[in-house]
Order: C-alpha cells, then structure tokens, then sequence
C-alpha cells in the first residue's frame, strides 16, 4: 500500500486538532475522497498504487473470499477497511480476513472500525513502501491479534509469510500460499496469483 504523510490538516478537511481524532471524525474523512491511516496521531494518505497492485489484490481476494464464503470460515474485507489498535492507530491491510469466531453473537457487521487486527493480514508492495514502514505495520497487527501476514513482493514474484513480526518463510513461484491453521485447507499456487497476461 504506498503511502504519503501530510501533517497539515487544512489541506485534507478543518478539524482543529488531528493528534485527538475521534473514530467520527476520522470516519468522516472518506467524504473528501481519500483513504487514511491514523497512525501515532498523524493522518496518512493512503496513495493509489497502479494497476498492478490492483491486480493482485483483487485476484487473491477472489479466490480468498470464495473459499472462506464456501467453508463459512468468517469474512474478509479490502483495503478500505480500518482495523482499530489497542494504541489508537487504524491500521489498513490490502486485504484481511477476520475469523468467524471473532464475529459470533453478531448479526450484522459493524459500520465502524473493527477492534483489533485481522486473523490474516496481506500487505503488497508498492514503490511507495519502505522496510521499516511495512515491518512497524506488522509488528502493530501481531500486538493486536494477526496469526498470518502475507507481504507480496511483485516484481520478485514471491511472498513472505510471517507467523510472527520476523518473516518465517519465502514462497516462490513454484510454491503456494497456504492458510494454515487460520484458514484451513487454503491453498493457493503462486502461478495462479502472477500470471502472464495471456489474451
């Protein structure tokens, strides 16, 4: 998710104080048309990325929510979703997905933000993305309950799969991404998430 930092409120919508936004407040941004995160009382912009990044997202969230709608393992959510952290902070992954266990007594989803971060947290990167913005990222969602992370690399057609804030393993395009203990008996070929276009 490429990413550019404004500090001047003004510019974006005229709250007086950004550093003590409410969760309405920040809610009401979305009416100027961009998408933030709110991250240590800062707003950040959430950039677009090109169509590649587009790409990628949709198709894994394809396949993803297929199968978690047809094993009615819980839901996922795109990258307009912002996940409250026990900081404050609203984190928002390219793609999440959020367990049903997590989600029981509920008969309608919150119009809000969900408290906590997802059970799978799937970030890609853009040019925009720096190591150390992608890694405090993670290290946030694991803090507030992520189980999975999946950091698609693009132009090295891989991913790395973290199980913890430090990546755990390398999956490249001979492999396959696989849900594991969050989302059991999902796998995925990485040749069907990069292929070439063919038409």
């Amino acid at each position: 998710m490429a990413q550019v930092t404004t500090t001047n409120l003004e510019l974006i919508q005229p709250l007086a104080n950004y550093q003590a936004l409410t969760d309405e407040q920040f809610m009401l941004l979305k009416e100027d048309d961009n998408l933030y995160e709110y991250v240590n009382g800062e707003l950040i912009i959430v950039a677009n990325s090109g169509v590649e990044h587009g790409y990628l997202a949709l198709t894994l969230g394809y396949f993803l929510t297929g199968f978690v709608r047809d094993h009615k393992l819980g839901i996922t959510c795109d990258s307009s979703t912002a996940f409250k952290m026990k900081t404050g902070n609203k984190r928002s992954p390219d793609l999440a997905f959020i367990a049903k266990e997590r989600l029981q007594g509920l008969k309608r989803l919150p119009k809000g933000f969900f408290d906590g971060a997802p059970d799978l947290a799937v970030e890609i990167i853009s040019a925009n993305n720096t190591f150390e913005e992608i890694h405090t990222k993670l290290v946030e969602y694991f803090e507030n309950g992520t189980r999975l992370a999946w950091v698609i690399l693009p132009d090295e057609e891989c991913v790395l799969v973290y199980r913890k804030p430090k990546p755990s393993q390398l999956l490249q395009l001979e492999d396959s991404l696989d849900g594991e203990d969050v989302i059991p008996n999902f796998h995925l070929p990485l040749t069907d998430l990069f292929q070439e276009l063919s038409f």
